[in-house]
């Protein structure tokens, strides 16, 4: 029987094993002196492990067919925002990138007051940045204000 758990044990599954294949590009390394595939396959192989795990035992949810939608509109919005957020990184900088993001998914999704929203938004991509650019030293896009 299809059940959610299944289903998501599935897509977990699925998901691993599309990361592992596109890891054998990047070399492994070892232990002491991990390449750049390391942690992709390490943390693919994780998830490979406990998507099979899910999919295996996954019997006695609720089947899938009872799955309501009731949250389609807010996954729909989230991932807009994402996809947003990562077309505009590059061009927008990610203060603005972020505090545009934060402020939709705050105020409109969230559906908190605007003041509310924008304080937020901009102490979440100030502050980090700062934190990641500054103190960090993680450079992070500028975009065309430079800022």
């Amino acid at each position: 029987m299809l059940t959610t758990d299944r289903v998501a044990g599935g897509g977990l599954t699925l998901f691993a094993l599309v990361v592992l294949w596109e890891s054998r590009k990047y070399p492994l390394g070892s232990l002491h002196n991990p390449g750049p595939g390391y942690m992709p396959v390490l943390l693919a192989s994780l998830l490979l492990l406990f998507g099979l795990l899910v999919l295996a035992t996954g019997g006695r949810s609720e089947p899938f067919s009872t799955l309501r939608w009731d949250e389609g509109r807010h996954a729909a919005a989230i991932l807009g925002t994402c996809a947003f957020a990562a077309v505009a990184l590059e061009r927008l900088g990610y203060r603005l990138t972020v505090l545009l993001a934060l402020a939709v998914l705050i105020g409109i999704v969230e559906r908190r007051r605007p003041l509310v929203a924008v304080a937020v938004s901009a102490g979440v991509a100030f502050g980090s940045f700062y934190l990641f650019n500054t103190l960090l030293r993680v450079l992070l896009p500028l975009g065309p204000f430079g800022w």
